[in-house]
């Protein structure tokens, strides 16, 4: 058993033993394009900062120096990684899921808002 909290042991990415794999069907699927700016540089930076069971451990803080987002836009882009099923996380760790099945169609997207307009709205509530 792994000395690493799993978040969700059933979708654990398959990274063929290469770390910062990203499946080509991410971006032959639509994935990529599902995402907006940010949140695929957030997916782009858990990916690549996640140990081999998808699971980073960065705080907020330190991703927002390294990324130069503020924790607004962090909090979204997070938020937009969870609703299409990319991400779950519990508190600071965030975990990488295996890709579902089919991304989160464009239409279920608010393309026509900006980055900092509040989730609730961005998701049509």
């Amino acid at each position: 058993m792994p000395l690493t909290k799993i978040l969700d042991p059933t979708r654990i990415r398959q990274t063929h033993n290469r770390f910062g794999f990203i499946p080509h069907r991410f971006l032959k699927d639509g994935f990529l394009s599902s995402l907006d700016r940010i949140e695929a540089q957030l997916y782009l930076f858990y990916v690549l900062a996640a140990n081999r069971y998808g699971i980073s451990f960065y705080s907020d803080r330190r991703m927002c120096d390294l990324l130069n987002l503020s924790c607004k836009q962090l909090r979204i882009a997070r938020d937009g990684l969870i609703h299409k099923d990319l991400i779950c996380c519990e508190e600071q760790l965030c975990q990488v899921l295996e890709l579902p099945f089919q991304p989160v169609s464009l239409s279920e997207r608010a393309d026509t808002v900006g980055p900092f307009t509040d989730l609730k709205q961005r998701m049509g509530r």
